[in-house]
């Protein structure tokens, strides 16, 4: 038994962690390449390693998987200290290498001088298809920097090819991650990158992406769905995912055949930064349209409601329990007065004053108000479903 024991600890030995094992970085410069400072890892490995996110047989192991900036040009390298076979004749280790290989597209190099070549036609590499937006995001070190965001299909030259290299990333920053079918001509692609200078010229740096299908709604309508989303670690929390989302809305808002924007699971952090980019451009149209927050509020409901599936019970209970939310102010607002009155009224006046607040009451009023008002909203989604 201690044999055993003994055994299993020195195997024990060979586990590595393959979230801290994998080392991915975006390369601009040659110096780059022996730089940690610029590396950084998946926050998950399991697709690949399993549910455990462990690589066996190594010491020290270390999974290369550097990009050129731009163009994501590839190169994969493992390394390690000590392998298991040259302790245990009978034991295995993992085929890493033939993991990684089954995400990462044909094409990568091996060689640390072949991959310095490719990082030197960066100068070549230019975003793929229309610019939408530009914006700058000021940085203590390097003063002002500029960000754009292109919208891209499979038509652009190069693109599909780009876009494998691009969404091998998924794979260790989104949990449940898949690789999409980019033939399908119903995919839509927006891509953010940053400008920078080196040598003198203009250089582009991918920043991330978000791939958005357009499903056919009848009878001539399109329903854009959001997939997936990713900006790349060395710029998150910059605010370029709310710059990219509130690029994607304006740009489907402006096409008459879009009916409503919607996201594929989205998760609890896409959620929040939806209600920020939304809220935000709630407060723009204010401003532009002179309403005051009364009117912007109904005509989030009226909207909110037309893209409610309502035969969904716990959608429509959200629904319904927001705007009762709303409806419940006057109610509150009564409670505090109440309140008040507590303080100068003699106990039979304010039986009296209670007597009209009963909770039942109020519920049953709110109930009420809230069928009213839904009503309104219905036949004012009605009139503008009939003037589509």
């Amino acid at each position: 038994m201690a044999a055993v024991n003994t055994m299993e600890k020195k195997l024990a030995e060979y586990k590595c962690d393959t979230n801290e094992a994998i080392c991915l970085k975006l390369v601009r410069f040659p110096e780059d390449v022996e730089d940690d400072g610029t590396t950084f890892h998946p926050e998950y490995s399991h697709q690949i390693f399993g549910d455990d996110e462990v690589a066996f047989g190594y010491k020290g192991l270390q999974i290369q998987l550097f990009y050129t900036a731009g163009n994501l040009s590839t190169i994969l390298k493992v390394k390690y200290s000590s392998k298991v076979t040259e302790t245990f004749d009978c034991v295995e280790p993992d085929e890493v290498e033939g993991k990684i290989r089954e995400i990462v597209p044909a094409g990568f190099t091996c060689n640390t001088d072949d991959f310095i070549s490719l990082l030197e036609k960066e100068a070549n590499f230019k975003p793929f298809g229309t610019l939408l937006h530009t914006y700058t995001v000021h940085s203590e070190e390097a003063g002002e920097l500029t960000y754009q965001i292109h919208k891209a299909d499979i038509t652009c030259p190069g693109f599909l090819e780009y876009h494998e290299r691009l969404q091998t990333f998924l794979m260790w920053f989104i949990e449940t991650a898949s690789f999409i079918d980019p033939d399908d001509d119903r995919w839509d692609f927006f891509l953010v990158f940053e400008k920078y200078n080196k040598d003198g010229e203009t250089l582009y740096a991918t920043v991330g992406y978000m791939t958005v299908y357009n499903y056919y709604v009848y009878p001539d309508k399109t329903r854009p769905r959001v997939s997936q989303m990713l900006i790349l670690p060395p710029f998150q929390g910059e605010g370029h995912g709310a710059q990219l989302l509130e690029a994607v809305h304006r740009f489907y808002c402006s096409l008459p055949k879009v009916q409503d924007i919607t996201a594929e699971d989205p998760s609890e952090n896409y959620v929040k930064l939806r209600d920020y980019v939304l809220l935000d451009m709630i407060k723009e149209a204010q401003d532009k349209s002179k309403i005051n927050k009364k009117h912007a509020r109904r005509v989030y409901e009226i909207l909110r409601l037309r893209a409610t599936d309502m035969s969904d019970e716990e959608k429509a209970r959200d629904y319904r329990l927001e705007v009762k939310k709303r409806l419940f102010g006057p109610y509150r607002k009564n409670q505090r007065e109440l309140a008040k009155l507590r303080k100068c009224l003699r106990p039979e006046e304010l039986v009296s004053h209670m007597g009209q607040m009963d909770t039942e009451t109020q519920h049953e009023e709110l109930e009420k108000s809230y069928q009213v008002v839904v009503e309104d909203y219905r036949r004012i989604i009605e009139r503008l479903a009939s003037q589509a």
